[in-house]
């Protein structure tokens, strides 16, 4: 016997059934739990955010509807995208996280263009500093497209966004953030 498609466990679901709702958590914590990874603001855990992702989905339950060619996975996984823009757009409006000294030295090292050796931890905690220091869309597109590895066309379906505006975004995204690594005030994100 086949398992329910994700549409029949969210009816069972909304009618009481607790077990049919951890069945569709459990196929989809870890797809979730990538994209809550990639996109966690800093003052998010992964956990909250796949919670929250969650949440949202049994909220909107009764808006998914099966459709011939668009997987559950990809209705989810726009959900769990727009979650945690939502928070990183809620992070941006909080003041920023100060750097530790060594985070400072590495960006001044970065600006400086870097010949001596540096303390890994030191430039993660940079790298992270310069990828926060950006707008959510910036973070979102650079995140998917450098650091996932995904494709535009993966990045066009998961955001909504076109092809074209993918590939734009994610010019304009490095292009602020090699200035803010090397520009004037890169040490102060």
């Amino acid at each position: 016997m086949p398992a329910p498609a994700e549409a029949e466990l969210l009816a069972r679901w909304r009618a009481g059934d607790d077990d049919a709702g951890r069945e569709v958590c459990e196929r989809h914590a870890e797809l979730i739990s990538r994209i809550a990874r990639a996109y966690r603001p800093r003052s998010s855990s992964v956990e909250d955010l796949v919670q929250e992702v969650f949440l949202t989905m049994f909220a909107r339950s009764e808006r998914y509807g099966e459709r011939d060619g668009v997987p559950f996975e990809h209705w989810l996984s726009r959900l769990a995208v727009n979650v945690c823009r939502d928070r990183l757009r809620h992070e941006a409006r909080e003041p920023a996280v100060a750097l530790s000294e060594d985070a400072e030295r590495a960006l001044a090292w970065l600006a400086s263009g870097g010949s001596e050796e540096m303390d890994a931890s030191a430039a993660r905690e940079a790298a992270e500093a310069l990828l926060a220091s950006l707008p959510a869309d910036d973070r979102l597109v650079l995140t998917l497209l450098d650091l996932e590895g995904r494709s535009t066309a993966e990045i066009a379906n998961l955001t909504g966004w076109s092809r074209a505006l993918v590939k734009v975004r994610a010019f304009r995204a490095r292009r602020r953030l090699r200035d803010r690594a090397t520009g004037p005030g890169s040490a102060a994100p």
